[in-house]
């Protein structure tokens, strides 16, 4: 077993975009930091990132490795390939585990870990999904404008998200997967011109992620370009809940304004804090996670 001895300011459990912008808030305040990144981003498939100042259209993977290159140059930073397993502790006084043996003591502990999508079992849906099917307008609609597009939802939220795709192009097909539970704003869908599917998609045909068309199970095909699909996540890592962050009604982890967790000294930032979820967003939150651990070991730690 590899042996720290020394007590280092702060912990980064996550080194994606959340996690290298609080490593560089944290490097410019002269901290000892370690950042702890397993390798396994979940924009792994996305080709382009947007939205994000100086960066729109850049690769999510270039983006990441321009950061790291940025936040290394401060010498107070650490990075490393590995997988945390568990910690324990309290505030100023965490002990951190990692898969390659590794036993590191800290002061504060950030979470900047994202969340794993539970995509539905469609074939072909995982292997689009990032590049044509699609979670947000924001980040791709305007890739995907005026193009033949469908939205795989039902319910209450389909009637607002389609409203809202509906706004970068009116070629759109709703699919409820199954029986309307839409009700009555069936009816202004279709004044709209949005067409409302209910069977069952069976296959996604696509080359390379890029999507042609649904083949549903009565056998019908419908072209598309894109997809957009409201998929439930969970946590990437499990280890904030088994310390006690208390999580929202979303599966999100509960954060104030300061980015602390309902845990003293257990800080999160990026996706597994919040529904928006783009490169600007978890930047914006891992920047003020960094500048707020080291106002509190400023202020005495708490």
């Amino acid at each position: 077993m590899k042996q720290q001895q020394k007590t280092i300011d702060a912990v980064i459990v996550g080194g994606s975009y959340a996690g290298l912008a609080a490593g560089m808030a944290l490097g410019r305040s002269m901290r000892e930091v370690l950042i702890i990144d397993s390798g396994k981003p979940c924009n792994a498939q996305t080709p382009h990132a947007h939205n994000f100042l100086t960066q729109d259209g850049n690769t999510p993977s270039r983006i990441a490795a321009l950061g790291r290159e940025q936040v290394l140059a401060y010498p107070t930073v650490q990075f490393i390939t590995d997988e945390v397993l568990d910690v324990t502790g309290e505030d100023l006084l965490f002990q951190i585990k990692t898969a390659s043996g590794q036993r590191i003591v800290t002061k504060k502990v950030l979470f900047a870990t994202g969340i794993k999508d539970q995509l539905p079992d469609i074939d072909g849906l995982a292997a689009c999904w990032g590049i044509s099917v699609i979670h947000c307008p924001y980040c791709h609609g305007y890739e995907y404008r005026s193009e033949p597009t469908g939205l795989l939802m039902n319910g209450e939220m389909a009637f607002e998200k389609a409203r809202m795709i509906h706004h970068w192009t009116k070629q759109l097909t709703l699919f409820t997967n199954g029986e309307s539970t839409i009700g009555d704003a069936e009816r202004q869908l279709s004044e709209m011109g949005i067409v409302i599917v209910e069977t069952p998609l069976q296959k996604i045909v696509h080359t390379d992620g890029y999507l042609n068309q649904v083949v549903l199970t009565d056998g019908n095909k419908v072209a598309l370009q894109a997809l957009y699909a409201h998929a439930p996540f969970i946590q990437h890592n499990s280890l904030p809940e088994k310390l006690g962050c208390v999580l929202s009604e979303s599966g999100h982890i509960k954060v104030d304004v300061f980015q602390k967790t309902t845990v003293p000294g257990i800080y999160a930032a990026g996706d597994n804090v919040t529904m928006l979820r783009s490169v600007a967003t978890a930047v914006a939150s891992g920047t003020s996670a960094g500048a707020f651990i080291n106002h509190a070991l400023i202020m005495g730690g708490y």
